[in-house]
């Protein structure tokens, strides 16, 4: 299987925006935590995060292909077929099967909500972010709208309640803050 390393070098090679490669790390931290909460594979788990969203650059004007154009960009040969297969449903083009597809699905867009609560707190640090903090922007509809709450809210697919989900997701963010810069 490509090791985090190379997975890394190669996200280099397709995504020039940093906040995306930060996002890819914070997706990976939270499908790890999830794999251990749900019994999963946290190696397996965590490669689909880091490398979910690989082609999102290239398909910028294609959306329709997002996910679905990472194959051509990814050593398939490399990879499980559970990670190429959550890669190519979490953008919702392709169902989701397995539990890890619904994982990364429901972790793609939370991640930017944490995000944005982040920077809504005094000293920007994830550290200080409280799930009860960021349940209270997630009601907010206006606030980071990108954040997409029905594809949060299939969290519940996974047998997480909402504030679990978010919890988890928390927690996962925190341990790897300095590298997504929080």
């Amino acid at each position: 299987m490509l090791d985090r390393n190379e997975a890394l070098h190669l996200i280099r090679q397709h995504i020039h925006k940093e906040n995306l490669v930060k996002h890819m790390v914070a997706s990976e931290a939270c499908m790890r935590k999830l794999a251990q909460e749900l019994e999963g594979d946290p190696e397996t788990w965590g490669m689909a995060g880091l490398l979910h969203d690989i082609d999102y650059e290239l398909t910028a004007d294609q959306p329709e292909k997002h996910g679905i154009k990472a194959m051509d960009l990814l050593p398939c040969e490399d990879l499980s077929p559970e990670i190429l297969q959550a890669i190519k449903s979490h953008s919702g083009h392709t169902p989701c099967a397995s539990l890890m597809d619904k994982a990364l699905y429901a972790v793609d867009p939370i991640t930017g909500l944490i995000v944005a609560s982040v920077l809504m707190t005094p000293n920007k640090k994830l550290a200080d972010l409280s799930t009860e903090t960021v349940m209270k922007r997630y009601k907010e509809k206006r606030f980071a709208a990108g954040a997409c709450r029905e594809q949060i809210a299939s969290c519940t697919d996974l047998g997480l309640s909402l504030e679990e989900f978010t919890d988890h997701c928390i927690q996962a963010m925190q341990s790897v803050a300095k590298e997504v810069g929080f």
